[in-house]
């Protein structure tokens, strides 16, 4: 073979070969870019100092091709906190660029349940983001962000009116407290604050009657009755002689009130000072503020639990009246201890 041929065959292998790398490249760099490389939805919570190698090793179970991902991740750098979903759509290019930018994927923090301390209500959120409970209890106490805020400090659980809420995981505390506030804002529109008024009540006493309706009873449908009951011993100048508001004045820890327990001295203590608590005793429900802003109408001032322990009570306008319903409860409490139901 002369040298001529022998040159312009070594030339025809290295252009296929070039051409076979080039076809190769180009098929990694589309499958990178344009092909879904996941084989479920992953959700991600990237914390500072988290690496790409880490969230390969997270990620690598449900990747179709991890080699894919590898080559995409060359050119991540440093992830950015935050909470991410990578969807079966993505490819490994986006995801690379969905972490490096901080495209985040919203959280739910869901307020739900009894909150009816400030540690409840700390826990909660810490809980669900980025910020631990020392951050979101130091912001809670930040007197200069709470005054540009216009909250009050005794008044703080009336602001986190429970509901899910879509946030970043990574908002700060400060933000998550803007947030609520501006939340609770919005709640109070035109037609509630001409409620409000028309009971002779601010937005914020509203909030405190709603969270001792809140502190009496889970049972929706009985909410209303029992607000009407306290908005007519405000009405008629009467103690508001709630049960809940003492439970407070101890921290819940009494498991029933007892004539002791209504001796505390305490501005809380609602069979001592007449009218409302200065603050909310729990983070008032949604329905119970609907319940005081539209309250049954009736002339009943007593309640009690019903001696069919099923969660309702029995109304009384006469404290004669009451003082029966009373005893057919305990004298049903007491068969029921006795038969150890």
């Amino acid at each position: 073979m002369t040298k001529k041929k022998i040159l312009t065959a070594v030339a025809a292998t290295v252009a296929v070969t070039v051409i076979a790398v080039g076809i190769s490249l180009f098929h990694m760099a589309y499958y990178d870019r344009k092909t879904p490389n996941f084989l479920d939805e992953t959700e991600l919570y990237v914390t500072p100092g988290m690496d790409a190698d880490a969230l390969l090793d997270i990620l690598a179970p449900h990747c179709r091709k991890i080699a894919s991902l590898r080559r995409a991740f060359r050119e991540l750098g440093v992830p950015r906190p935050g909470h991410y979903v990578v969807s079966t759509s993505h490819s490994s290019a986006y995801v690379a660029r969905m972490l490096a930018f901080g495209w985040q994927t919203p959280v739910k923090l869901v307020l739900s349940g009894s909150i009816r301390s400030m540690d409840v209500l700390v826990s909660k959120i810490a809980a669900q983001m980025m910020a631990d409970s020392s951050e979101v209890a130091s912001a809670l106490d930040d007197g200069m962000l709470l005054d540009s805020l216009g909250m009050r400090r005794n008044c703080l659980l009336a602001y986190f009116i429970p509901d899910t809420y879509e946030l970043y995981w990574t908002d700060s505390a400060a933000s998550v407290i803007s947030r609520m506030k501006r939340e609770y804002d919005s709640f109070w529109n035109g037609d509630r604050l001409s409620k409000a008024a028309a009971l002779g009540l601010e937005p914020m006493e509203v909030s405190v009657v709603a969270s001792i309706v809140t502190g009496e009873t889970n049972h929706v449908p009985e909410m209303p009755a029992i607000a009407a009951v306290y908005l007519n011993r405000l009405r008629l100048g009467m103690k508001l002689q709630a049960d809940p508001t003492v439970a407070y004045c101890f921290d819940y820890k009494p498991g029933r009130i007892l004539n002791e327990h209504l001796k505390v001295d305490s501005p809380y203590n609602t069979y001592l000072y007449p009218g409302l608590p200065p603050g909310p005793i729990c983070a008032p429900s949604k329905a119970a503020l609907e319940a005081v802003l539209s309250p049954d109408s009736h002339s009943y001032l007593y309640f009690c639990a019903s001696p069919d322990f099923d969660g309702t009570h029995r109304f009384a306008s006469t404290y004669a009246e009451h003082l029966r319903n009373a005893r057919e409860f305990h004298a049903a409490l007491s068969r029921r201890q006795r038969d150890g139901a």
